[in-house]
């Protein structure tokens, strides 16, 4: 076969798919499945909770680390159930994503769509309760920080990964590419944005111990 009926034969086809993104793969499985385990303990908590209301919940250490003030709030159950359910059906996809892709699965377009705008909605969402947790409630949930803690890279990965591969428009691959260059320094200074928040937040009592 010549170049030139090479080339007629690909035209129009989408670029063929690249290496498996190992890395990214078991983000996912390690990542959704921390995310769930401590999805699922606020869940287990919440239950406990309802049944004896004088159960102490074990992620309540003192009057600032302190599920409890976090869960009996009103935004602890934004859509009118409580949000760790979101985690637990969640995160679940995200490992067998990460399963089906360290099994050699290469997704279509659309199924990495689907991951961003999940991903994307759940950076959001975190973002949104951590400050809710810091200026409204006033109270810090430890199994809510972990889940905060892995979707941030779950995000930022997954956005990478489809600028890189120009899921997002050809214009992104060079974006992609660029951001690439920076990516662990762009996942450590968001983390210890979000610690000095925490820190300014609740100096007084830090200081106070």
């Amino acid at each position: 076969m010549t170049t030139a009926h090479a080339v007629e034969e690909t035209a129009g086809q989408e670029p063929r798919a690249s290496a498996r993104p190992r890395g990214l793969a078991w983000l996912y499985v390690v990542g959704g499945a921390i995310g769930f385990v401590a999805s699922f303990a606020l869940i287990v908590e919440k239950v406990a909770k309802l049944v004896n209301p004088d159960h102490v919940l074990s992620c309540s250490l003192n009057p600032i680390v302190s599920c409890g003030s976090v869960m009996d709030s009103p935004q602890a159950a934004l859509l009118g159930f409580p949000n760790p359910l979101i985690g637990v059906a969640a995160f679940p996809v995200v490992v067998a994503s990460g399963v089906a892709l360290l099994a050699g699965f290469r997704p279509p377009r659309w199924y990495w769509w689907g991951l961003q705008v999940g991903t994307t909605l759940a950076v959001v969402f975190i973002h949104w309760l951590i400050v809710q947790s810091l200026y409204s409630i006033g109270a810090l949930c430890p199994y809510c920080m972990v889940v905060w803690a892995v979707t941030i890279p779950l995000f930022w990965y997954t956005t990478l990964r489809n600028l890189r591969e120009g899921h997002l428009g050809s214009a992104g691959r060079s974006l992609g590419s660029a951001l690439g260059t920076l990516h662990t320094v762009v996942v450590v200074v968001w983390y210890l944005v979000i610690v000095a928040l925490i820190l300014q937040r609740f100096w007084d009592y830090w200081t106070s111990l």
